[in-house]
């Protein structure tokens, strides 16, 4: 019996091909799902795969579209580092710095494809906070709102609120 199955591992090692042994691929960062930077930094990604022996690594559109190089735009290294430059907001390109990317790694071991990364550029541009104008009765209630302006209201939350620069402390409330 041993003699059998010492004999079939055998066999099934001279059928193993040469390209088989030692060939992975892997996520060296598969929890990598959005990028958001400043349009004037710019951002560099690197694809969050790899593989042994080296892998091609490729960039897409969630699409499946490749992706092409676009000069002082958008980049794609030799490593497989996609690069976004730094820009003004009249060079700004939902297309490309608002979209989702994926990345692929392919060698002798097979192909992988990485999760969708939300790529998204924002701008740092001046802006203010203002309370909503509200009228009231005396001994009245009257409901304040914070109006943050759209393009940034993802980035903001009301942390606090002031009168003259002194916080307001809301009083306890009694059950």
């Amino acid at each position: 019996m041993w003699l059998v199955t010492f004999l079939l591992l055998l066999d099934s090692l001279h059928k193993a091909r040469p390209e088989d042994v030692g060939t992975s691929l892997y996520f060296v960062n598969d929890s990598l799902q959005q990028v958001t930077f400043s349009s004037s930094v710019g951002v560099v990604v690197p694809c969050p795969a790899a593989g042994s022996p080296s892998a091609a690594l490729r960039w897409y559109l969630a699409t499946g579209d490749d992706i092409y190089d676009v000069p002082h735009i958008r980049h794609v290294h030799a490593n497989g580092t996609l690069q976004l430059y730094p820009f003004s907001p009249s060079a700004f390109n939902s297309f490309i710095h608002d979209n989702d990317y994926f990345c692929t790694a392919e060698n002798a071991a097979g192909k992988i494809r990485s999760p969708n990364i939300r790529v998204k550029a924002v701008f740092r541009e001046p802006y203010t906070v203002r309370v909503e104008d509200q009228r009231s009765m005396r001994g009245n209630v009257a409901v304040f709102k914070c109006l943050i302006p759209s393009s940034v209201q993802e980035y903001v939350s009301v942390v606090s609120w002031e009168k003259d620069t002194v916080s307001i402390i809301p009083a306890p409330v009694m059950a």
